[in-house]
């Protein structure tokens, strides 16, 4: 099976990457069916632009930068441009921020999820309420 899948991985991408070569061999069909399920599939919820986009948030917060250059380029691939690109990290730096804050503050959690709820219902009740 793993030829074929070599196979497939070379008419997709043009090439097999070392990364997917130096998998141990009975891994090689899932990984490569999960990432091409995920990565390269328009067949999911979210369009392709926008889960990359996700994935350089991610990888720009565990400082992957494997995975930064990855998700980049897939970016750039399906269309972002450099503003969503530096948006999506500013994202992420903005996120790490205030998680860091609320948790080494302790910040009560359930207080937490009450300001938030009531937030939401504030801004929805705002935007539905007529000029």
């Amino acid at each position: 099976m793993a030829a074929d899948t070599k196979t497939e991985i070379r008419e997709m991408l043009g090439l097999v990457p070392g990364f997917f070569e130096s998998l141990p061999g009975p891994l090689l069909d899932s990984e490569w069916e999960s990432f091409k399920s995920i990565e390269l599939s328009d067949q999911t919820a979210i369009p392709n632009k926008y889960k990359e986009l996700i994935g350089i948030a991610v990888s720009g917060a565990t400082r992957c930068r494997y995975c930064v250059y990855f998700h980049t380029e897939a970016a750039r691939l399906f269309g972002a441009t450099d503003e969503e690109i530096n948006e999506a990290a500013l994202m992420a730096k903005h996120t790490m921020g205030w998680s860091t804050y609320l948790n080494a503050s302790q910040y009560d959690y359930d207080r937490f999820n009450d300001e938030v709820n009531q937030i939401t219902a504030y801004i929805s009740k705002q935007a539905a309420a007529p000029a």
